[in-house]
């Protein structure tokens, strides 16, 4: 594809994701079906493409200064820097001391003007930038962890511009860690187990794994190590009654239903049939048969209320900002607002207060978030204490460690009661658990 056509596409892409009417990774997708007959987009092109626009939301404040000292189209000229981050990227990899990456090719697509501002940007240093221009994020979300992390505020801001790695969750119903890590070795993908869970491995690549024998049989399922452990959490063991509360494509619930060792029932529960449609293939790959979807209206559906009192473990994996998963969705902090987190805060009391009634005596209850805020957080779990006598906060330290998870304190608050996951500490995505027993 001749780079002009490229630089052409990516400026394109640019402008349909800065409208921000839908998830980026929907607009990307339906880009490239859009553009299948009409243009050639291989798997470098591809790559091009979706790694200049998510540059451009990850950095967007920063690159909208710079375009502001060039002429031109404003969406060309972000996309001229997204692609040039993603150079950048690219030799960073090969050579870590390297500051730029090859303009060879993307140099064909600029006129010598556009070539010579870009020239200036790069020349550019972190004094010609103020702290918003730096951290790219909006003031109430640069407040709201700032106020949290204090210095850590800024390592936090550094992961968040990178690109996230690939881990996957190995199916322990069918195959064992050590096994498919020689496998994917074999294959010549680089790989190693993930720290903390012990069934996950990490691949920094982001290889394709679709067409592996191992994904098609089921050996393994991608999962953030951060996800993993919130499942270990729970602790489903072997003939228990188990509901994953909110389990939307069902990531969790497979684990869960591997960690049962294919017994006992396991209800998926979830608002939208579509989410858990998604679930079938994974489903029909894992070789499970314990797992029950059922699509349901709200938390207060009467298919619910026929379990009351049942489960012996439930997981509440509530709908939240998503704001932990900013390194592979940088649009979501653009789309989030105060008022939508303030819904999402009723929306997160009511279902952990419907799902709680679930539990028998002595059951475990697990509440989750992909959130780094605290309202969506600690202030939820605190306020669920003060209102529910009857369940005993269990601290999440102690129950890693009673798994044997390896320094678990340092994947909890301070206090030892609650998973705290962070980007920049743990290289996973940004997730937070409490756990609760029902006395």
């Amino acid at each position: 594809m001749h780079p002009k056509a490229l630089l052409d596409a990516c400026t394109e892409l640019t402008r349909l994701l800065l409208r921000f009417e839908h998830p980026a990774d929907s607009v990307v997708s339906k880009y490239f079906r859009d553009q299948r007959k009409s243009m050639d987009l291989g798997p470098r092109e591809r790559s091009v493409l979706a790694e200049t626009v998510y540059n451009v939301l990850r950095q967007k404040l920063r690159f909208e200064h710079l375009a502001k000292s060039g002429s031109g189209v404003r969406e060309r000229r972000l996309a001229i820097l997204g692609w040039a981050a993603h150079l950048d990227a690219q030799a960073k990899q090969l050579q870590p001391q390297a500051k730029h990456g090859d303009r060879g090719f993307m140099k064909a697509a600029m006129s010598e003007m556009e070539f010579k501002w870009l020239s200036d940007c790069d020349a550019a240093t972190e004094d010609d930038f103020l702290a918003p221009h730096r951290h790219n994020l909006p003031p109430w979300l640069a407040e709201a962890l700032q106020s949290q992390l204090a210095d850590d505020f800024w390592p936090l801001v550094e992961s968040l511009q990178q690109t996230a790695g690939l881990d996957v969750r190995v199916n322990t119903l069918l195959a064992k860690r050590e096994q498919v890590l020689s496998q994917l070795q074999a294959s010549g993908i680089q790989a190693v187990p993930t720290p903390h869970s012990p069934w996950g491995i990490r691949m920094p690549a982001k290889p394709n794994l679709s067409k592996l024998p191992l994904f098609e049989q089921g050996h393994i399922e991608v999962q953030d190590e951060g996800s993993q452990l919130l499942a270990l959490l729970v602790d489903a063991k072997r003939g228990e009654m188990v509901a994953d509360f909110c389990a939307g494509a069902g990531g969790k619930t497979l684990a869960l239903g591997a960690s049962m060792r294919n017994t006992g029932r396991l209800y998926a529960f979830d608002t939208s049939a579509h989410r858990l449609d998604a679930l079938k293939p994974r489903l029909a790959r894992s070789g499970l048969s314990n797992i029950h979807p059922v699509a349901i209206a709200h938390e207060r559906d009467d298919r619910i209320k026929r379990l009351r009192g049942k489960m012996d473990r439930v997981l509440v994996d509530a709908p939240c900002t998503g704001l932990g998963t900013l390194r592979r969705n940088p649009d979501l902090k653009w789309r989030q607002t105060p008022e939508a987190v303030a819904e999402l805060v009723l929306k997160q009391t009511a279902i952990l207060a419907a799902a709680a009634r679930l539990l028998k005596p002595g059951g475990r209850l697990v509440y989750a978030t992909c959130s780094l805020l605290r309202e969506e957080n600690e202030m939820i779990a605190q306020a669920f204490s003060q209102a529910h006598g009857g369940f005993e906060p269990m601290p999440a330290a102690d129950v890693l460690t009673a798994l044997g998870v390896e320094a678990a304190d340092t994947l909890c608050t301070p206090d030892r009661q609650c998973l705290r996951l962070w980007p920049h500490r743990h290289a996973t995505d940004g997730f937070f658990a409490a756990v609760w027993q029902l006395t």
